[in-house]
């Protein structure tokens, strides 16, 4: 069983659902407000989880009744929770519009998740160094995620980054992670390229590791996702057609399912066909870790698929 460490945001989501998003100045209707356990952190925890990965959680809750529902969501899962830490003032929040089409907007307000410092993560040195993978995204401080990636190369850990909300991350970074896996919006930023089919993604992953990264996977929605490393090798999966409810999630599901596919032994297209049927899976639900399929359901889904 892989063994995963997820280091990064815990939130509360809190959901409102609409016909359209609204203008600038514009008042709109709700059709009603949820409120779901998310956070990109949490929510690829809870999808490694489901996929059959043994998971520790390290990142913060604030002392607010949220924060303690956030560590018990969590825990429910299997996922050990022993490295959340409680902050004082609020846990994040995510507030998240779903319009009819599925398609969604987010602000974040990150609470605790900002307060996770070096310091912290010095305390948990022996946990990450015993981790077959370091799973982090952009939801906490910067250089609290550079001092993992530093820490990283004293050990044998992989280490995965998703480097969501989007921004351009440092080239002398870039060498420091194994496997980068980001969307067609992440790679524009970091790249300066948009992407608009297969193609010009091949072009992105081969200038990724042309500067030091040494896997590469861009999801690309409804198109499917790629995969090429530092020697070349590229491969491409197409997505799965299913009925799009609430993209709230997705890529973070395929991450996390992609996390223990490829340290399970399975090969890059197995990996990647198995990530695919599970952020498939995940677009037909509302909700961020609320949506997220489990192994089994993965398989069968894609047992149906790859038959027919």
């Amino acid at each position: 069983m892989s063994n995963i460490v997820v280091i990064g945001s815990i939130n509360m989501d809190v959901v409102n659902h609409v016909q359209k998003h609204p203008l600038p100045g514009e008042t709109i209707k709700g059709w009603g407000t949820s409120y779901y356990p998310g956070g990109k952190g949490a929510n690829q925890a809870v999808a490694a989880a489901r996929a059959g990965g043994k998971v520790t959680m390290i990142g913060a809750v604030g002392n607010d009744s949220f924060g303690r529902s956030l560590s018990a969501a969590l825990q429910k899962e299997g996922i050990n929770t022993n490295y959340i830490l409680e902050k004082e003032g609020t846990s994040g929040l995510a507030f998240i519009t779903v319009d009819s089409f599925g398609e969604n907007s987010i602000i974040l307000s990150e609470g605790a998740n900002g307060k996770v410092g070096i310091s912290d993560l010095q305390k948990l040195s022996s946990i990450m160094k015993s981790a077959d993978m370091l799973l982090l995204q952009n939801e906490i401080p910067w250089e609290t995620t550079t001092h993992v990636f530093e820490e990283a190369q004293n050990s044998d850990t992989r280490v995965f980054f998703n480097p969501a909300p989007a921004f351009k991350v440092p080239e002398d970074v870039l060498p420091l992670i194994d496997v980068l896996i980001l969307n067609e919006t992440e790679v524009q930023v970091i790249t300066g390229n948009e992407i608009r089919d297969v193609s010009q993604a091949r072009l992105a992953a081969e200038q990724l590791s042309n500067e030091g990264v040494k896997e590469v996977v861009i999801t690309l929605g409804k198109k499917g996702a790629l995969y090429m490393n530092r020697e070349g090798d590229n491969l491409y999966t197409p997505a799965f057609t299913v009925e799009t409810v609430d993209t709230t999630a997705a890529g973070d599901t395929f991450i996390g399912a992609y996390a223990v596919a490829s340290t399970a032994g399975q090969s890059i297209k197995e990996s990647l066909q198995f990530a695919s049927a599970a952020s498939a899976l995940s677009v037909t639900r509302r909700g961020a870790q609320s949506s997220i399929p489990n192994r089994e359901e993965i398989q069968h889904f894609l047992h149906n698929q790859l038959d027919n």
